[in-house]
């Protein structure tokens, strides 16, 4: 079973012979130390900004929990759906949690965030963006009306940048109540490594490394994330070619059955489909060899979502999606 069920890359960015070598040299009998500094200047320079307002963990999950436990009292907000993973953590820590919930094509109202905003006084307010599920990204306009109505209530806004690789890059304006996270699992094709990164001021970063552990990675995962981000021409291309991917399946569900199956638009690395003929296609390609994520979540029974697979299995996809829509014509005319 191919599986485009959990968003990974179907790709790896390293060759064989190339981790083999930065493996090899790991001085993984000393503690990390060095290699965490590097690692956190690599990064911060491929992005353009510094060192001092990055901390990095053990995926983005790991952030996510610590986000939990170091922010301020009171309760956290997000969307419904988004990640199910805040939720998670929330109840881990038992850490109370409100939603805002998705207008029926699972857009979010501005208004009815901050009315949120207003009635639960959330210590802190995190989304997704681009979103997950449904694959939209917001605009500055929308996140800084956000910031600035968390900043009014002296809380924090943390956008959860996952996808963002796959998206249109953005600005928004460094302040100690705004942090930004992102994850090396997506488009660097690292998730079973396990590397997030928290971005943020200094000081607000200050904060949140009271309680980071004293080697939160590991020395082969910091060595190999060293190669990729000092050596940006590869990685860049690398990145280039997982969004050419996602590219292509957004298009074979656009170009085949975009009239009749709602297929919402994605800046992400996966598609979200929604409807009862949108259940038959997941189910007919997932008894031909690929796994999309059915739902097990009542308020996501109608959606079936695929993630990015290599050039053949797209190929091998188009067959499939094009031969449900021969049988569906059929079917209809009959």
């Amino acid at each position: 079973m191919i599986r485009i069920n959990k968003n990974e890359s179907p790709l790896k960015p390293l060759s064989q012979e190339l981790l083999a070598s930065i493996i090899s040299e790991s001085s993984f009998n000393f503690y990390p130390d060095d290699e965490y500094e590097r690692f956190k200047q690599a990064y911060a320079k491929f992005y353009g900004f510094e060192a001092e307002q990055i901390i990095a963990g053990n995926g983005s999950d790991e952030l996510i929990q610590k986000l939990m436990l170091i922010m301020p009292e009171g309760p956290v907000l997000t969307l419904n759906p988004d990640f199910f993973m805040y939720q998670a953590y929330a109840n881990q820590v038992k850490r109370s949690i409100h939603f805002v919930n998705a207008e029926e094509d699972l857009t979010f109202n501005l208004n009815k965030i901050m009315t949120a905003i207003d009635n639960y006084q959330p210590s802190f307010f995190i989304m997704s963006n681009p979103h997950n599920p449904s694959g939209k990204q917001y605009d500055v306009t929308f996140l800084t009306t956000i910031a600035d109505k968390m900043k009014s209530i002296g809380g924090y806004f943390i956008i959860d940048e996952a996808y963002l690789d796959f998206g249109e890059a953005y600005d928004v304006t460094f302040a100690d109540h705004v942090l930004q996270m992102r994850t090396l699992s997506k488009a660097f094709a690292i998730a079973g490594l396990r590397l997030g990164v928290l971005i943020g001021t200094p000081t607000t970063i200050d904060k949140i490394k009271q309680i980071e552990h004293p080697y939160p990675l590991n020395t082969i995962t910091l060595n190999i994330a060293i190669y990729m981000f000092e050596h940006t021409t590869e990685t860049r291309q690398f990145i280039e070619h997982q969004r050419y991917l996602a590219q292509r399946l957004k298009a074979i569900f656009n170009n085949n059955v975009g009239d009749i199956v709602r297929i919402f638009p994605s800046a992400t690395n996966f598609v979200l489909t929604k409807g009862t003929l949108a259940q038959q296609l997941g189910q007919f390609i997932a008894d031909r060899g690929f796994q999309p994520r059915i739902y097990d979540e009542p308020e996501m029974s109608e959606y079936v979502r695929y993630s990015i697979a290599t050039d053949e299995q797209l190929d091998e996809l188009t067959r499939i999606v094009q031969d449900w829509r021969k049988q569906y014509e059929i079917s209809k005319n009959a």
